[in-house]
């Protein structure tokens, strides 16, 4: 279907943007940094026993790759992708060492999920968008935390339990 042939696309163009982004200086392909391991293995599929712990457990679907992925295609499925990919892109601005580049991600992840009418805008209250724009003002790694809390627990009741009932799931613990 095309509504998942768009998804996938958007997905490629993101995962494209974020490699051509990634060389910062020629210095990073002279020292290699010791955090940054050799690019992942292809996602194991986990094991039953495993999936079966992610109905309890959106913390750990998110912690695995292969449950990450399965997730985003549902969401995907059913246009709500957006709420999964500010939560990725809030963990990775946490681990955001250097000042400005922390600056420059925060005000994508604000113009892409937070603002009014933002592309892919996540369904947070009044109060939560107010402290996380306040928050902004000095980006810090805690920027986002509150937005993010929400949008996982949101993800948790709403999104979790559709999940676990689709065949993107069901899939898994065949």
């Amino acid at each position: 279907p095309a509504s998942a042939h768009s998804c996938r696309a958007k997905e490629i163009k993101t995962k494209l943007g974020t490699l051509l982004q990634k060389p910062d200086s020629a210095i990073d392909f002279i020292i290699p940094y010791p955090e940054k391991p050799e690019k992942p293995a292809k996602a194991v599929k986990p094991s039953p026993e495993e999936v079966l712990q992610w109905r309890d457990s959106l913390e750990k679907l998110l912690q695995n790759p292969y449950g990450l992925a399965s997730f985003r295609s549902f969401l995907c499925s059913e246009f709500s992708e957006e709420n999964v990919e500010f939560w990725v892109a809030c963990e990775d601005y946490k681990k955001t060492k250097s000042p400005m580049k922390m600056e420059e991600k925060a005000k994508r992840i604000y113009e892409e999920f937070i603002q009014t009418e933002a592309p892919k805008e996540v369904n947070i209250d009044h109060f939560t968008k107010a402290v996380t724009m306040k928050n902004l003002v000095e980006p810090s790694p805690s920027s986002f935390d509150m937005a993010q809390k929400r949008i996982f627990a949101l993800m948790e009741k709403d999104s979790l339990p559709r999940f676990v009932r689709s065949e993107f799931y069901q899939e898994l613990i065949k």
